[in-house]
């Protein structure tokens, strides 16, 4: 009897550990949140679940990042990181004086009438972002270039949770 109760209480003492492991893992370490944002369309869909590594700060274009706009978390894509002139005209999206060919994007990158003058030089520590559903996105054409040090992490896996 005294050795079972021993080894429940071993196995209770593992489990208590394993669950304060993964606790600190997943709030310092790593981050999770539920998408419910239509704007990296068709690379992430609503209802996705984005796991990211909050330590990974050095950015560099195509990176896909979490930040937070207005109390609501969005995953956006690096288009250009410091000293890097971003434009956007009826050409379309210009980094470095280059007209950029992005796979995957569908819709017309376009500047809001509201948003950000370009040409545009992203500061130091800074990056500009885009989703990749041009139209419909809010990104760094609004609220311009977002601080490296205001991001959350970079996107590390997407697990679907829609379709399966």
């Amino acid at each position: 009897m005294l050795a079972l109760r021993r080894d429940l209480i071993a196995l209770l003492v593992k489990i208590v550990a394993i669950i304060v492991v993964v606790t600190l893992l997943f709030t310092s370490v790593f981050g999770l949140f539920y998408n419910v944002d239509f704007a990296m369309m068709p690379a992430l869909h609503d209802g996705d679940l984005i796991m990211f590594y909050r330590f990974d700060r050095q950015y560099v274009a195509q990176d896909t990042v979490v930040l937070s706009y207005e109390g609501q978390k969005q995953v956006r894509r690096v288009i250009a990181v410091a000293g890097n002139v971003v434009d956007i005209t009826e050409e379309g999206l210009f980094i470095n004086g280059a007209l950029q060919q992005e796979r995957n994007i569908f819709t017309r990158t376009e500047r809001f009438a509201a948003g950000v003058e370009f040409p545009l030089t992203v500061g130091e520590g800074q990056i500009f972002v885009l989703g990749d559903d041009r139209e419909n996105a809010v990104d760094s054409r609004l609220y311009g270039p977002v601080n490296v040090e205001d991001t959350l992490g970079t996107v590390m896996m997407v697990l679907r949770r829609r379709g399966i």
